[in-house]
């Protein structure tokens, strides 16, 4: 069984490398934001409650904050899934929801990223997200 919570915590620093092909939006040669999953979990933890961010945007704006023109979206949507799935293990754990990273706020019901999640994970995302009104 993964434990996703180490995951989680024993990513490497978020790298920023130029592109060595042309690859999904963005040229060869172009900077390239290689997210890490603590990168992720700060990101939505800092979305208000109420609000959401998709992720296009999410890449987008991290892209910005690391003056990259792009973010990798095969290392984001991996670190997506690690900062759902460690949420999920902090629910299970009795952690209270105020303290949980609120994925909800960005995966919506067409990511793709939940069709990878441990069974029940996406359902209960899915619900915290009906009960924020997304």
């Amino acid at each position: 069984m993964t434990d996703w919570t180490a995951k989680l915590h024993a990513n490497p620093e978020p790298q920023v490398r130029p592109m060595p092909k042309a690859r999904i939006g963005l040229r060869k040669g172009d900077l390239c934001l290689l997210p890490s999953a603590r990168l992720v979990d700060d990101f939505i933890r800092a979305i208000p409650k109420g609000k959401s961010v998709g992720i296009l945007e999410l890449r987008n704006r991290l892209a910005r904050r690391y003056k990259a023109e792009g973010t990798c979206p095969v290392h984001l949507g991996y670190h997506l899934r690690t900062v759902a799935e460690a949420a999920c293990e902090a629910r299970d754990r009795g952690v209270p929801l105020r303290s949980i990273t609120p994925v909800w706020r960005v995966l919506d019901a067409d990511a793709l990223t939940l069709k990878k999640l441990t069974p029940g994970n996406a359902a209960w995302i899915n619900a915290q997200r009906a009960k924020e009104g997304h």
